[in-house]
């Protein structure tokens, strides 16, 4: 088979097109002749050989990705023969392999794909979409609501404004450019600015002065910090990312927040499972992400890439030239 493999760790352009030998699922495991493979902003992370405090670097050579749809070609041994010639999504967990013509994974992990979805959307549901509604779940959102998204046409953050739209909040959405800030307007938000122009936040003030409820944040840096001037008292700051590093906050301005009783919460990892609940809460997401986009509720923004320009792929998220969730198509 052909697949991206990273022989050593360092830029996008170590992403090699190459052809490898196809998997065989073990036993419990099936394989998939892969239609779409999710990109996601970890997987950059791990190419440079950044360690994580949740993920550990892979051994080299492998094949990156986590998020894989297609349909079911092979069974290992003792694996339910139901699942065999379905069309499946499944997030592999910390296991790689997603960037191929071929992978594996465990018959526990699959999800049928919905009726309606292509691959490649049931792809962003299985990853972006479990994560969108694993941070609703701390905003209870409705008509008293409005809400602040940065970062409003990616993956999680176009997701994130269909929702509040639907929970009928007023969504002011904050994007990079003319192309970003039109995509969010698009997805239903009231108000669509460029975060590069200086005076959004004063665009904000005019249109919203009660300030907002919730601040959905995923960018931290500067302009989380303007975005945090810009919350009603009893507001809540949702923390889910730091792409723009942290947020430059005197003890002042922390004295300040306080006052005004604005909470911050880190909604990832533990907090995120415990609300969900169950057994397998990350499998709960899952199911309720695409359901979700199956019953058009919730629709994922793609930019789709050819397999073998994983590396194009991977710049163009680094750099923010994306829109929308990353997939690659064998």
């Amino acid at each position: 088979m052909r697949a991206i493999r990273l022989h050593a760790f360092g830029p996008a352009e170590n992403l090699v097109h190459e052809r490898t030998e196809t998997p065989v699922p073990a036993p419990g495991q099936v394989r998939i002749a892969v239609a779409a493979a999710g990109v996601h902003l970890l997987d950059t992370a791990l190419r440079q050989g950044m360690d994580s405090p949740v993920h550990a670097l892979p051994e080299l050579p492998t094949i990156p990705g986590r998020e894989v749809a297609g349909t079911v070609d092979a069974l290992g041994p003792g694996t339910d023969p139901a699942w065999l010639g379905r069309q499946v999504v499944v997030h592999l967990g910390f296991a790689p392999g997603g960037y191929a013509e071929y992978a594996v994974a465990d018959a526990d992990r699959l999800h049928p794909v919905p009726p309606g979805l292509d691959p490649a959307q049931a792809v962003a549901m299985i990853g972006t979409g479990r994560t969108a509604l694993g941070i609703l779940q701390f905003a209870d959102l409705g008509p008293d609501s409005t809400v602040l998204v940065p970062a409003a046409a990616g993956g999680i953050g176009t997701l994130l404004v269909q929702y509040a739209r639907g929970a009928g909040a007023t969504v002011i959405a904050l994007a990079g450019g003319p192309a970003k800030t039109a995509l969010a307007a698009a997805n239903g938000a009231h108000l669509a600015l460029d975060y590069t122009a200086p005076d959004w936040p004063q665009a904000v003030r005019e249109a919203h002065p009660a300030g907002a409820t919730v601040l959905f944040d995923s960018v931290g840096g500067p302009t989380a910090r303007a975005a945090l001037d810009l919350l009603a008292p009893g507001a809540r700051h949702l923390v889910f990312g730091w792409s723009a590093g942290p947020i430059p906050l005197t003890e002042a301005d922390r004295a300040r927040l306080t006052a005004r009783a604005v909470t911050t919460e880190n909604v990832l990892g533990p907090a995120m499972l415990r609300r969900a609940g169950g057994e397998n809460p990350l499998r709960l997401l899952e199911t309720r992400a695409l359901a979700e986009a199956a019953a058009g509720r919730l629709r994922p923004a793609l930019q789709r890439y050819p397999l073998a320009e994983a590396a194009a792929a991977h710049h163009a998220l680094e750099t923010r030239a994306t829109t929308g969730k990353v997939v690659l198509e064998p």
